[in-house]
């Protein structure tokens, strides 16, 4: 039920508008109808069944799937696999902009066949369109409260809409049996060969396996054999449902489609109105399962550093289900804009798959690492079968090139996000070069010494830095500067935190290294890249433990100084750079890192990004001089 509900959400609507795209209107025939139908069913074969179902799901990393954790499954094999990545998760997240849309207009637009209606429900109408806004508008608003509540209800729903798509379609087959024929692949190779432009036909063919992407994103909801044994029950839904629709198709009489859809007419006219509600919740649950997919998407993409920090809330106690609101509100844009610009299902359809048909080459890619570096399959035997997934979507990706000019307006938003990921990655890493480390050891002492100075006014009794080092002997110098330099910060005890981002998706570990007892402490907290940190909590915590095992003096002072309040005192320094205006920059340093300095300005600050309390935190400014300017003329004015 929960696969059914989450997992098959967006390939399970798909028959509302995947084989009327195939058709068009184009004059029916045969060699069309049946060549449409072979050429989805092979693609459910080779790209839902065999590449992902069977071969993609073996890439879990701790139960976990999606393209960044397929990526922290092989990224030490492959410096330069940061592109690919980057690209599928931008092709993947614009999924989650035209999905929605097209979905729910889809089924929106069924009540053009309700009698009645025919006149009020018009495809492209501003009916139509504001009942599809309306309907996103709520789906969108809802998140902030989780779904919890609701989602309980989304697995009998999906189970009732294949269900129904199995009586529906075979009915149809055991009405026409003849139809089952259009399963040979020569009808799908004649199409492609012979039917004047067929093989462009793959661009709307290739809708029947959109959400086959998204199944490996949601694989940590249930598991791989849920998914696996639910996909048999799926896939023949499906199939029988596209069956259906080929044989009403073929024997309805009439020379051309028109504004008929095939999924609707192959319904029972007493069932048309119950069957356009179903849709529609399903859409609805399929969208929803696009949604917190991007949520969980872009929630890994901070962790693995690809993403500026954003708030990030928890709507439930539900394990893993997030909600982040700027990112909420760009799909909710977006999906607006979709249906304001397209206006109905058939446009969207003819834009639809170039960004997803992107997202399964680079994920074939990241496979391809995957199966020969972490599974140690036979390289020949693993180029050989990604060869036949490299020739399908390379045509998909041909067939799907001619639809950029219906969305051309579409890639600016997809250029912003993958230059979004691209310049926080790789700017970060500029920003870490120039980080140096010191050997902590050396100082200990002069900090101790510090310390029990008491002409120096203390500054708190606990002072906490969060330290990038991750050796256990090593610390910034911008923290030591910041110990020593203009006004000394003397403390009782001086603290050391380190997150250490794992590759592992829920990990929730800590260590400790005193290198002087009571005094000079460092902690490596270990965090699950799907975590989201609470570092303040964490280090309360851990004091709370060392101080019930004995390990640890909170420093009660006898001199009566802390009579009126006994709780330690905690301050955490947040050391933020800046760029210096000592720099000069080539063109492609300049713009790398004044955007990310944009980006981090417009992002969640460090102290929310990891869980800190503002009244705890004190930040302080270090500028970054990445490359000092040099052969500064000046000369003295002589009088």
């Amino acid at each position: 039920m929960v696969a059914l509900g989450i997992i098959y959400g967006d390939i399970g609507t798909s028959p509302l508008y995947a084989f009327s795209a195939v058709i068009g209107d184009r004059p029916i025939e045969k060699m069309l109808v049946y060549g449409g139908i072979s050429c989805i069913f092979w693609t459910l074969v080779f790209q839902t069944t065999i590449k992902y179902v069977w071969l993609t799901l073996r890439a879990d990393n701790n139960g976990e799937g999606g393209v960044f954790s397929i990526y922290a499954l092989v990224q030490r094999y492959g410096k330069k696999l940061i592109i690919p990545t980057i690209l599928g998760a931008t092709t993947l997240l614009a999924d989650g902009i035209i999905t929605p849309p097209i979905s729910v207009a889809s089924a929106i637009e069924g009540l053009n066949m309700v009698k009645g209606l025919e006149k009020t429900i018009v495809p492209g109408n501003n009916l139509t369109i504001g009942i599809t806004i309306a309907i996103l508008s709520g789906l969108f608003f809802f998140q902030r409260f989780g779904t919890q509540a609701i989602g309980k209800i989304f697995g009998p729903i999906m189970a009732g809409w294949f269900a129904m798509l199995l009586v529906v379609g075979g009915v149809q087959i055991i009405q026409h049996p003849d139809v089952i024929n259009a399963l040979n692949p020569a009808y799908g190779y004649d199409l492609l060969v012979h039917y004047p432009k067929g093989f462009w036909l793959l661009g709307a063919v290739f809708l029947c396996t959109t959400g086959a992407e998204a199944l490996y994103s949601d694989l940590g909801h249930c598991g791989i054999q849920n998914i696996r044994i639910t996909w048999v029950f799926v896939k023949t839904s499906l199939v029988a449902c596209y069956l259906g629709q080929a044989a009403w198709l073929m024997h309805q009489g009439k020379p051309t489609l028109g504004t008929s859809n095939p999924f609707f007419e192959i319904m029972p006219s007493w069932f048309l109105l119950p069957s356009i509600v179903l849709a529609t919740a399903a859409t609805i649950i399929a969208s929803q399962a696009l949604i917190s997919g991007s949520f969980t998407l872009i929630s890994e993409a901070m962790n693995l550093n690809f993403w500026p920090r954003v708030a990030v809330r928890q709507p439930s106690d539900l394990k893993g289900q997030i909600y982040i609101p700027s990112i909420n509100m760009i799909l909710w844009f977006g999906c607006i804009l979709m249906i304001l610009y397209f206006k109905e299902s058939a446009a969207m359809a003819a834009a639809y798959g170039f960004s997803i048909t992107i997202a399964m080459m680079m994920t074939t890619l990241l496979l391809g690492y995957f199966l020969i570096y972490h599974l140690k399959w036979n390289q020949i035997a693993v180029i050989a079968l990604l060869s036949v997934f490299v020739i399908v979507e390379t045509s998909f990706f041909i067939a799907n090139v001619a639809k950029i000019k219906e969305r051309w307006m579409f890639l600016f938003f997809e250029l912003s996000i993958f230059m979004t990921m691209y310049v926080w990655y790789f700017a970060r890493k500029v920003n870490n070069r120039f980080t140096k480390f010191l050997d902590l050891g050396r100082f200990t002492s002069k900090i101790q010494e510090l310390s029990a100075d008491d002409a120096i006014p203390k500054f708190s009794t606990h002072l906490i830095y969060l330290t990038k080092a991750n050796h256990r002997e090593q610390i910034e110098e911008k923290i030591i500067k910041s110990i020593f330099s203009r006004k000394p910060k003397r403390a009782d005890v001086y603290w050391f935190l380190h997150i250490q981002r794992t590759n592992e998706p829920y990990t929730l570990t800590y260590d400790i290294n005193e290198l002087i007892d009571d005094k000079v402490i460092k902690i490596n907290v270990n965090i699950g890249f799907r975590v989201q940190p609470k570092t303040e909590l964490y280090f309360k915590r851990i004091i709370k433990d060392l101080v019930a095992n004995k390990e640890l003096n909170l420093h009660i002072r006898p001199d009566g100084s802390t009579r009126y309040n006994n709780e330690p005192d905690f301050k955490f320094i947040v050391i933020e750079k800046f760029l210096s205006v000592e720099n000069e920059f080539s063109l492609r340093e300049g713009l790398l890192l004044k955007s990310y300095f944009y980006l981090k300005h417009m992002g969640q600050s460090d102290e929310n990004a990891f869980g800190l309390d503002k009244s705890d935190v004190v930040v302080e400014l270090t500028p970054l001089i990445y490359h000092p300017a040099e052969n500064v003329e000046l000369y003295r004015h002589k009088i």
